[in-house]
């Protein structure tokens, strides 16, 4: 079986024979409350199209792990001299190759590591004691270290909590299902606790969307990366003013994180004798642009029907507060958007009832 399972995976002995074929990209880290580059990962590449956890499976089942690692970890850290000030450059590696020869040798190679920020990845050894020892020397030296996913590639947090951690990633998966599914809120709770009784600062990964963005803002996580924020590269770029622009945005809504003004939703508006402004949802407006009503689409036809204001708030109205509103409306009501208004009673915008519940639920 293992003869196998090896023929279908790449053969790393040509590469690391001719490191060359393997190279480096480096992703940006965004430092959440300033809008700037806290640093960047480095992340393997390799020729083909398997990615690297193929190209890392193949080496394991060859007894080369080790030596792959190290000829990644060597590459990237060839990359230190090129940091811009106030940053730090984060280096994956298995918790379990941590005390082996290859990558002992990288690390000393490498001089300095006051930059670095040794991001142990998969499950820790059976023999935690050294593990914890090699992370006491690498600080000695100057770096960091990280744990990757602590809560789900480590499960006992209490025992990690002995490496004393700067920096601890949380996967996006494990973040997209917090606030809804009850065991991974449970479990980013946990980490968030970990994470203030070591001292770590928290690593969001894999942030896509400005959803995901504002989710982390509003968890308090200091750090995050993703494609939203950049993608990798094969050198140092730094957030693009786009992407600070857009962080700066979401921290600035979420000053405001008891209030209903950081949900608010666009919505079109029609006056009363105006044609209907094509799909729902949209505001019937008065002469002043009050709401007299609702243009919704009906839940079991699809069809536009048009139906009372049933609840409207001001944008400094209190999430919780708001969303007890709503449920406490009849049944047939009961999901309606609630009409968000200023303070001459014009539409502002529309605060869906899932979003007030999430809203509601992350506090």
């Amino acid at each position: 079986m293992p003869a196998t399972r090896t023929s279908i995976l790449p053969d790393c002995r040509p590469l690391l024979a001719d490191p060359d074929d393997l190279t480096l990209v480096f992703q940006p880290i965004a430092d959440l409350a300033a809008a700037r580059t806290a640093g960047w990962s480095a992340l393997a590449r390799f020729p083909g199209t398997a990615g690297p956890e193929v190209w890392f499976a193949a080496a394991a089942e060859l007894g080369l792990a080790a030596e792959l690692e190290a000829l990644a970890l060597t590459k990237a850290l060839a990359a230190l001299p090129l940091l811009p000030d106030d940053t730090f450059l984060t280096v994956a590696v298995s918790a379990a190759l941590l005390d082996s020869g290859p990558v002992q040798e990288a690390l000393a190679d490498a001089g300095d590591l006051r930059r670095v920020v040794v991001e142990l990845t998969g499950p820790p050894p059976a023999d935690l004691p050294e593990l914890q020892r090699r992370t006491t020397v690498l600080r000695a030296r100057g770096a960091r270290v990280a744990l990757h996913d602590p809560g789900r590639g480590i499960p006992d947090l209490r025992h990690m909590a002995a490496l004393r951690p700067q920096l601890a990633r949380l996967d996006r998966a494990l973040l997209a299902d917090a606030g809804t599914d009850p065991v991974t809120t449970a479990l980013v709770e946990a980490v968030a606790g970990f994470a203030e009784r070591t001292g770590a600062r928290l690593l969001g990964s894999g942030v896509e969307t400005a959803g995901e963005l504002a989710a982390l803002v509003g968890l308090g996580v200091p750090l995050a990366q993703g494609w939203l924020l950049g993608r990798p590269v094969p050198d140092l770029q730094p957030l693009t003013p786009e992407s600070a622009r857009l962080v700066r945005a979401q921290v600035v809504r979420a000053r405001v994180p008891e209030t209903v003004a950081s949900l608010l939703r666009p919505v079109r508006r029609c006056e009363a004798d105006a044609p209907a402004p094509g799909m729902p949802p949209a505001v019937v407006v008065g002469p002043l642009g009050e709401p007299l009503a609702l243009l919704l689409a009906d839940l079991r036809t699809g069809a536009a029907c048009t139906v009372p204001v049933s609840l409207q708030v001001a944008p400094s109205a209190d999430i919780a507060g708001t969303l007890h509103r709503a449920l406490a409306r009849p049944a047939a009501r009961r999901f309606d958007p609630v009409v968000c208004t200023d303070a001459g009673g014009a539409v502002l915008g529309l605060l869906r009832v899932d979003d007030l519940a999430s809203a509601a639920c992350s506090r």
